[in-house]
């Protein structure tokens, strides 16, 4: 790509990413919406970290995990158990972690 080529997709880039994010300012009274499409939209967030943290889970170099001997599973069911529990984030995250240590680094998981 030429110098003029590079600059003009930059600048393109930048204009479809600003008229995509800025779609829901622009106008000057809110847009209405169905009632069901904002119930919907409620659950966007975390639906979209489920599908980035489920592969993550359950999947090993784009193949499902064949054994129970993997860490990440127990990391889960760990952080999960504690999450119901408590109802801490930060717990739930620390919990999690340090099943998953412990598991890698002393039993070699």
């Amino acid at each position: 790509m030429n110098g003029w080529e590079v600059a003009l997709t930059i600048a393109g880039l930048g204009v479809i990413t600003v008229v995509t994010r800025a779609f829901f300012f622009l106008p000057r009274r809110e847009v209405p919406m169905p009632g069901w499409l904002r119930e919907g939209l409620r659950y966007a967030p975390l639906a979209a970290l489920a599908a980035v943290v489920a592969p993550e889970v359950v999947l090993t170099q784009g193949r499902l995990i064949d054994t129970w001997r993997d860490a990440r599973l127990f990391a889960v069911a760990a952080a999960t158990a504690y999450y119901f529990w408590r109802r801490d984030i930060l717990g739930t995250i620390v919990s999690g972690t340090a099943v998953m240590l412990v598991l890698r680094l002393g039993l070699g998981w």
